[in-house]
């Protein structure tokens, strides 16, 4: 027999609740269907869209300086906007829910942001669109991520976390494609994916039995509180720190690789524009198929043996090695093995990672805040990627080869942050 989905929220229900009752597959599938679109929503443009829109507006030497202001400002802001919608949603008391009027609140500023970049006419326009989508988008996703422990008890979150780190593959499969797919029209390949992840976000919003909170339960509000919205005391919570200076390595690895993806195809492996969005597409497909596979078995191989340290710090070491594999690439066929790899890797870590960071988070009563501050680690690596890899390309004469050995060496240290952890094993 099926397990029930959760019901309806308890009236008065504190945010330090009891482990939430056990999720059916009903459940988990909406909630995996909108975690991918919310990713579609950013990954469409940022894979590819965004790249190209800035190369066909300045060209391919003023492109990566161009990219790396939009992208590295975009970061900041979105380092912002997440804790503090998070902090937000902690306390909403809307008759709507906690989680759901953030949501349909990002989805609406996100699409408009989008679409800003779309028919941007100059930089400064796509700068101010980019930032827009990701103040808003990050609303969307600082909400999504709270869902995990507002409904999925301690047992299932491996298995959940594990099904979630395959939405992002699949959403990067479904982005690289649709914008492929739609090459030669500039506005298609920002629309197509704004419209098919806005459906899976809007069809779980609407049937989302949402946490409701009693204004008697609404917590405290002041500048103080503001201000530590953006703070976990490392020496309060060690086991936290670690963890968010893990996945902020492993997402720096992952940033320089995405940014640079489609300048590093061009200039060092000799694909022709005309064909970059193509290889995108094949070697996010490759890194995808490999990270579907591991990814819900290694949640639940997790869960079942509960470890989460061993796989994390495997999938960074796993992760680090495919990157070496393509800055040393000559040719489409190492890039898209490389890829392959990473897929591996990354869906190892993804599978785990969140349920680790669940399993030490500070309170549970300012989770969506706390996952927000964990965010910043994948908010901030998109900012200082774009600022520091002018000067590692320039180690060895624009050399992609050295950019990607030092995302490589991050990886790594991904892992050996992993190791000081005590609350998990």
């Amino acid at each position: 027999m099926e397990p029930p989905d959760p019901g309806s929220p308890r009236r008065g229900a504190t945010l330090a609740r009891l482990d939430p009752p056990r999720v059916g597959r009903r459940f988990v599938t909406l909630y995996a269907l909108s975690y991918a679109g919310g990713s579609l929503l950013f990954l469409g443009p940022l894979l590819v869209s965004l790249a190209l829109k800035v190369n066909d507006l300045v060209g391919i030497d003023d492109a990566p300086k161009n990219l790396a202001l939009v992208t590295g400002v975009g970061s900041l802001l979105a380092i912002v906007s997440n804790p503090l919608f998070g902090r937000l949603s902690d306390r909403t008391t809307s008759p709507l829910g906690m989680r759901r009027p953030w949501m349909l609140v990002g989805l609406t500023g996100g699409a408009v942001g989008t679409l800003t970049v779309a028919l941007a006419p100059d930089i400064g326009v796509v700068l101010v669109g980019w930032c827009i989508a990701q103040v808003f988008l990050n609303a969307l996703l600082a909400a999504q991520a709270a869902v995990l422990p507002d409904q999925v008890p301690a047992t299932q979150r491996g298995l959940v976390s594990g099904i979630l780190g395959v939405c992002l593959p699949v959403a990067s499969v479904a982005a690289t494609y649709l914008v492929q797919a739609f090459e030669g029209l500039p506005l298609m390949t920002f629309l197509a994916p704004l419209l098919v992840g806005g459906v899976f976000v809007t069809i779980f919003t609407s049937t989302l039995a949402d946490r409701r909170l009693d204004v008697a339960d609404k917590p405290p509000w002041s500048l103080r509180q503001l201000l530590r919205t953006f703070y976990v005391s490392p020496r309060a919570n060690p086991d936290f720190a670690w963890a968010f200076t893990s996945r902020f390595m492993l997402v720096m690895a992952y940033a320089f690789l995405v940014t640079y993806q489609a300048y590093y195809l061009i200039d060092q492996v000799g694909v022709a524009q005309s064909e970059a969005a193509h290889q995108i597409y094949l070697g996010t497909l490759a890194q995808s198929v490999a990270l579907i596979i591991a990814s819900p078995l290694t949640g639940r191989l997790s869960d079942r043996l509960q470890r989460r340290k061993i796989f994390v710090m495997a999938a960074a070491v796993i992760y680090a090695a495919a990157l070496v594999i393509i800055a040393t690439a000559n040719g489409t066929g190492g890039y898209l093995l490389g890829m392959a790899i990473g897929g591996l890797g990354f869906g190892m870590y993804m599978a785990v990672d969140l349920a680790l960071v669940v399993d030490v988070l500070p309170d549970a009563g300012s989770a969506a805040k706390d996952l927000g501050v964990l965010n910043i680690a994948g908010a901030l690596p998109f900012a200082l990627a774009p600022a520091l890899a002018p000067a590692i390309l320039s180690i060895r004469g624009n050399s992609y080869s050295a950019l990607y050995l030092v995302a490589g060496l991050c990886a790594f240290l991904g892992a050996a942050a992993i190791v000081p952890i005590r609350r998990v094993t």
